[in-house]
């Protein structure tokens, strides 16, 4: 395995680690869930394994997390694409109560909103 292969486990290990304990899961806790052994957790975290695509599903919907939180900042973009939220805006995120992330989300559409607005206003 090649140094590049190993930072990309070692990244998804981190926000897999990141979603656990936000989760309130403990490994062991996770395996049981998802049928793995609690070894096997740990590794993954570490970036030592790195699960099939049905685990790392299983894994995302265990833990409530979307495949992007995973993967996103793991695919290199050229710098005319889309600017994405940064890495850590989506940690802060995924650390909110639910209640917390519904109130993010609706400030979210009503910049969006108001944004639309000023741009119709400035076309006119």
């Amino acid at each position: 395995m090649n140094t590049a292969e190993k930072n990309l486990r070692k990244s998804i290990g981190k926000k897999i680690k990141l979603a656990r304990t936000k989760s309130e899961y403990t490994q062991e806790q996770l395996a049981e869930k998802l049928s793995l052994s609690p070894r096997y957790i740990s590794q993954l975290e570490r970036g030592i394994a790195f699960g099939s695509a049905s685990t790392i599903i299983n894994m995302c919907k265990a833990l409530n997390i979307n495949s992007d939180f995973l993967f996103r900042d793991l695919i290199q973009c050229d710098s005319n694409d889309i600017d994405f939220v940064d890495q850590s805006f989506l940690e802060d995120y995924i650390k909110l109560t639910s209640h917390n992330r519904i109130i993010i989300n609706a400030i979210a559409h009503e910049l969006v909103r108001i944004q639309k607005e000023e741009e119709n206003i400035k076309s006119k």
